[in-house]
């Protein structure tokens, strides 16, 4: 599988297996294609998906005093476009850095 292959597979395994899927990935770019974006994209991926848990945990928490609503509605909406995004970015031949955990890598 190629670089863009392996990088489209990650982004979209956010709506089938969100972990094990770039998990595996880095793990097989480690040991076989040594490519740095692939690597990127597989941990970027996965801290994505912590953030956004979390995020979504917390807003439902506050939805019951109605704070947490817009939030909720807001960080789901964020958790299906962005692999999306991702996908997109790839198949036109770019890079795909996810928005919130970019600044941590």
């Amino acid at each position: 599988m190629g670089n863009q292959g392996a990088k489209i597979l990650t982004h979209a395994s956010a709506f089938f297996m969100p972990f094990l899927v770039p998990i595996a990935m880095f793990i097989v770019s480690k040991m076989s294609m040594h490519d740095e974006l692939v690597e990127r994209t597989a941990i970027q991926a996965v801290l994505f998906q912590l953030v956004m848990g979390v995020l979504i945990s917390i807003s439902a928490f506050f939805s019951v005093f109605l704070i947490g609503i817009p939030f909720l509605i807001g960080f789901s909406i964020m958790w299906v476009v962005v692999p999306i995004l991702g996908i997109i970015q790839t198949l036109n031949g770019g890079h795909y850095e996810y928005p919130i955990v970019r600044s941590f890598m």
